[in-house]
């Protein structure tokens, strides 16, 4: 059986493809990158990894569509349909699982600010693409953000700015096929420039980071709680996590196309083409 990695178009997308496409041959698998809205693409016999298909958010119900319609898929549909929509940090927060503070905006709603500093991002986004931050005395710019997204038709996410990413960034659990491989620590983003940025993680301040059990624990926990989504372990799962004043908190469980940031830990490449192979 083929395996696609789904991708989405342009030259150079995605640091990890090339390690990924690299151990995947070393497994004795036939690999290559797909575009996932590529009307010529065969999808039918293949094993369809999804990473790098970050222009979704343009036209979410295409990709759902697209999801749906793609016979073995890794991770699953459900998953995928759960957690490209951030309101799945509302259902998380139901579940008893500590995130940080977060407030869905439907499309003609006013929007309900926290005080101090503030995020105003979209529902339906992809790294921190169409992400703001705005300090207590810029209210209005941030509900003219707000009315922008609406314009567009998207839904906003409202969420207290968590004050420790500016000193100590946010740490990445990286989770594949049901075991934490390796924790990045993420320097904060969002007091930069978005054209600085919206190259998702290429332009961020990214290192490894020590294991910590705590912080794998409840990665692990996080990821217990959306078990019953798929019938065996997700391939991989990123769950970003900050300090906040009560303690550690979800701010993004990343199920999707997470950057895994094989380059900076080679050992995870090999585990990932591995897991893939035993899915065949």
């Amino acid at each position: 059986m083929r395996v696609l990695v789904a991708t989405c178009a342009g030259d150079r997308v995605d640091p990890d493809s090339p390690p990924l496409l690299d151990a995947l041959a070393a497994e004795g698998l036939e690999a290559r990158l797909a575009v996932w809205d590529d009307p010529t693409e065969e999808w039918g016999d293949a094993l369809v990894v999804i990473r790098s298909t970050w222009d979704y958010t343009a036209r979410p119900e295409a990709f759902l569509a697209w999801a749906r319609a793609v016979p073995r898929l890794l991770n699953p549909y459900p998953v995928v349909a759960y957690s490209s929509d951030k309101r799945y940090l509302i259902d998380l927060a139901r579940r008893g699982v500590p995130v940080v503070e977060s407030r869905v905006v439907e499309v003609g709603d006013a929007p309900a600010l926290p005080e101090g500093d503030l995020v105003v991002k979209p529902v339906v986004g992809a790294g921190s693409m169409d992400a703001a931050r705005y300090r207590a005395d810029e209210r209005d710019a941030a509900r003219a953000h707000v009315a922008r997204l609406h314009c567009a038709g998207r839904a906003a996410l409202v969420q207290p700015y968590v004050g420790s990413v500016d000193a100590e960034g946010e740490i990445a659990v990286v989770v594949i096929d049901g075991e934490v491989s390796h924790l990045m620590r993420k320097g904060a983003m969002l007091n930069t420039d978005e054209l600085d940025r919206t190259m998702l993680y290429r332009f961020e301040q990214m290192s490894l980071a020590a294991r910590d059990p705590g912080l794998e624990r409840l990665a692990r926990s996080v990821l217990d709680e959306v078990a019953d989504l798929a019938e065996e372990p997700l391939l991989y799962a990123r769950v970003d996590l900050v300090r906040t004043e009560v303690g550690w908190a979800v701010l993004e469980l990343e199920l999707v196309e997470p950057s895994l940031f094989l380059g900076f830990y080679p050992p995870a490449a090999g585990r990932l083409a591995a897991a893939v192979r035993a899915r065949l």
